[in-house]
């Protein structure tokens, strides 16, 4: 996958692109930030545009690999003889023998491309024994290889590894470049899209990690709460709401997780709905497609109101994680919308 390719991190992309253009890329960086906002994939861009013999200058990109190529499309197949990448084990570590593999061998001449790549993913899995023999490598690097370590807990590594690699920082995405990604990359329906990754918070991976269909579910029915408790103050009426979301009436797991989503759907709505009032700018709404819907809630949910039924979604969802009954906390929370 190309620089252009990559979902957000526009700055981030465009500095590693002029870096490789102008041949001034460090020899050891750090990719940090949260799983699954495309670290890996960024890191396999890089390879591409350092080994593309065709490389391209696309708008905003000082240099990117051509992404058709023999060499491109075996880096993205993972076949590519000078782009090792190193991750955990069964163990869930990575063990000293795995570095000294590729240390032995980023230390030889690249066997087909301009530049041997060493791509470490979860590098904070690296036992302190791993650490220390990469070390030495990080300190005199070999004239062709690049290493980039990938860490969503960079603080787990040895001091003296952090100050031998640049660290740039990823951000989480925005909802909608997470529903791009849904769309383009794992074809899910826009709506689906859209509602999983409002329940994201900006990773593409914990998108993945959720049910689609139960994401979307829960915000159907987040939304009809919201439209009811805001025509309705009549505490029979709420409590009668309340029921839709504990149709079982029973502390199961299944029953818990089930609110415990619906809960996150409400709070991103209201999230939405307070930007609405405020603004009324759409562009940075995590629902956009439910925007006309919203925006019709605004007139019932002004900004005191939102803030006051923000802050007790808040409390509900301590309060399940805190394992107390789903059918109190749905009664409760109605009364405070």
């Amino acid at each position: 996958m190309p620089f252009r390719q990559i979902i957000g991190h526009r700055r981030l992309v465009a500095l590693l692109s002029r870096a490789v253009a102008q041949q001034t890329l460090p020899p050891s960086l750090l990719f940090a930030g949260a799983r699954g906002v495309g670290k890996r994939r960024t890191a396999l861009a890089l390879a591409e545009a350092l080994n593309c013999p065709e490389p391209v200058a696309p708008g905003g990109l000082s240099r990117d690999a051509c992404g058709v190529c023999a060499s491109c499309r075996r880096i993205a197949r993972g076949v590519h003889p000078d782009v090792l990448v190193v991750e955990p084990g069964d163990s869930g570590s990575i063990k000293i023998e795995q570095i000294r593999d590729v240390v032995d061998r980023a230390g030889y001449r690249p066997f087909e491309g301009r530049r041997r790549v060493v791509i470490i993913d979860d590098a904070d899995a690296m036992a302190a024994p791993a650490q220390s023999a990469l070390l030495k490598t990080l300190e005199e690097p070999p004239p062709a290889s690049v290493f980039v370590l990938i860490s969503a807990i960079p603080d787990a590594l040895l001091p003296t590894v952090l100050s031998r690699c640049p660290r740039l920082r990823f951000g989480e995405l925005s909802a909608a470049e997470v529903a791009e990604a849904l769309m383009r990359d794992h074809q899910y329906e826009e709506a689906d899209a859209r509602a999983t990754a409002a329940d994201a918070d900006g990773s593409i991976g914990r998108a993945l990690a959720a049910g689609s269909s139960d994401v979307a579910e829960a915000r159907e029915l987040a939304r009809q709460v919201l439209e009811q408790t805001a025509r309705s103050g009549d505490p029979s009426r709420r409590l009668d709401v309340a029921r839709q979301l504990t149709p079982a009436g029973r502390a199961t797991p299944v029953e818990r997780a089930e609110l415990s989503a619906c809960l996150r759907a409400l709070a991103s709505l209201l999230r939405d709905i307070g930007l609405l009032t405020a603004s009324g700018d759409t562009t940075a709404l995590a629902n956009a497609d439910l925007a006309p819907q919203l925006r019709a809630l605004t007139s019932a949910y002004d900004g005191d109101r939102t803030v006051r039924a923000y802050a007790a979604v808040d409390q509900a969802l301590a309060a399940i994680n805190s394992n107390v009954s789903p059918k109190v906390v749905a009664d409760w929370l109605v009364l405070q919308l």
